[in-house]
Parts: structure tokens; C-alpha cells; sequence
């Protein structure tokens, strides 16, 4: 994700105003997002080509692509969505399927997220104490450890423990945003953006799911879920922006040099 949100900004970095306006300079990063989208695609894994094409799509949106042309690619992918739902497998469709109607089946596709939502009310305003948790530790909640953390957390500290880690959520992206804004330089400001918003990507995606305001997809919650690799991608990440705040007053040619100012 973090590559390609570079290769953009580099792309984008190169081009004037005037560029952006042509259709055909806008070919070349389309193809950027759309070859690492359909192979992750293919996997299958449903939830990181989301993000990809939503991470992707900002980076064209803070480069200055106008609103019309993302309102004639949501057109688009409105008349197809019922030609992409042929093509969906059988569990992706029961993903949606059991997000319209959990109820549908409740001890199979459906169990997830009731039991998710049993746990998130049970919580109450403080919860029920660290490693007291009784859908989580009595196992009636799968994956608490990875994709279904953000409930283990609420059922322990409860509403208020939940919006601790949003608080600290919003200061990361805070920062990250002002570090972004504050640099002097196109290519900075959408490798900043860029990473602050996949940042919010994550943690969105992976909240809303468990709280059942989006399907169920696999994407774990920032600096929080076990797992080694999103783990050091995120960091990988921060370094980026770290990068882009030391480097915040160097201007950036074309074609790459840079003084500072």
C-alpha cells in the first residue's frame, strides 16, 4: 500500500495542472492502482483491494483530479455492481449478504459479528475489568486477537476504553495531517497524505466492521492487532511521514533534485 501511495506521489509530483486536466496522463497511475488491486484481487482478499483503490483514489483526489471524473467512476461501478456480483465467490457474497442480516445465520457466517456485538454492549460504560472479558476469554468471540480486537478491548474497559483508543487514534492522524500540510513540496504533502489516510483506512474499516456498519473483511486495527507484518508496514509508514516532516522545507524539482529553502 505504502509503495504505491510513493509511486503516485512521485508520478503526480512531475506533472502540472495542466497534465492532471489530461485524460491520458492520468492512464499511467490508474494502471498503478489497478494491477496491485486486481492481483491482490485475485488471492482472493476482497477488503485490501478496497483499500487500495480508496488509498489510491485520494492521492488522485489531493493531486487535483476534478470531482467529475470520480463521480463518472462511481456511475460506472454503480452499473456494474450487479455484473461484479456474478463474479464475487460464494463467501464473499454470504459476507454481504450477512451484513444486510446477521440473523440469517447465526451459527455460521452471522456468529462473527452477533457475537461481536454481544460483547461490545455487555462492556457497558467501563467494562468489565482487564482479562475479564467473558465472550472474548470464554471463546465465544473468534479472532480477538487479530481482526476482532477492538471488541476485546470494549468489553474489557468498556464505551470509555473505546474512545481512549479512538482519542489516540485522532492525535496520530492530527499529526499526521499537520506534518503533511506543512510540507513545502507536492511529492511531501501526498506521501504524508497518503500515509495518514491509509492510516485512517485501517482503523476505520477494521472499527466499522466489528461494530457491523460494513461487511466483515479482513483488516486489522493499527498498532493494536497481533501480527508482525502489519505491524512493520505501519511503521514503515510512519517512517515515511517522519521523512517527510524532516524534509518538509526542501523544494523538490521535477525531476527529483532538491534544495532547501
Amino acid at each position: 500500500k505504502f509503495t504505491m501511495v510513493l509511486a503516485l506521489a512521485r508520478y503526480f509530483h512531475g506533472g502540472s495542472i495542466d497534465d492532471i486536466s489530461r485524460p491520458l496522463f492520468l492512464l499511467p497511475p490508474l494502471l498503478l492502482v489497478a494491477a496491485p488491486s486486481a492481483l491482490v484481487l485475485r488471492q482472493p482478499d476482497l477488503g485490501t483491494t478496497v483499500m487500495l483503490i480508496i488509498a489510491g483514489g485520494v492521492i488522485f483526489f489531493l493531486a487535483g483530479v476534478k470531482l467529475w471524473k470520480f463521480g463518472a467512476l462511481a456511475l460506472a461501478a454503480l452499473v456494474s455492481a450487479p455484473i461484479a456480483w456474478h463474479f464475487l465467490r460464494d463467501y464473499q457474497k454470504n459476507r454481504v449478504l450477512t451484513f444486510l442480516d446477521p440473523e440469517r445465520d447465526p451459527l455460521g457466517a452471522g456468529y462473527h459479528i452477533i457475537q461481536s456485538k454481544i460483547a461490545l454492549g455487555s462492556g457497558g460504560l467501563f467494562g468489565k475489568g482487564f482479562m475479564l472479558g467473558s465472550q472474548s476469554h470464554l471463546k465465544f468471540l473468534p479472532e480477538k486477537q487479530t481482526d476482532f480486537i477492538f471488541t476485546m478491548l470494549s468489553e474489557e474497559f468498556g464505551l470509555m476504553g473505546g474512545l481512549g483508543l479512538l482519542g489516540l487514534y485522532s492525535l496520530i492522524l492530527v499529526y499526521g495531517f499537520a506534518i503533511s500540510l506543512r510540507c513545502r513540496n507536492q511529492f511531501g504533502r501526498l506521501v504524508g497524505l497518503g500515509v495518514t489516510t491509509t492510516f485512517f483506512l485501517y482503523m476505520f474499516i477494521n472499527i466499522a466492521m466489528v461494530i457491523g456498519l460494513i461487511p466483515v473483511v479482513g483488516a486489522p486495527l493499527p498498532l493494536v492487532s497481533y501480527g508482525g507484518t502489519a505491524m512493520v508496514s505501519m511503521l514503515f509508514g510512519f517512517g515515511l511521514l517522519l521523512g517527510v516532516y524532516i524534509h518538509r522545507d526542501t523544494q523538490i524539482g521535477r525531476r527529483g533534485s532538491g534544495e532547501e529553502l
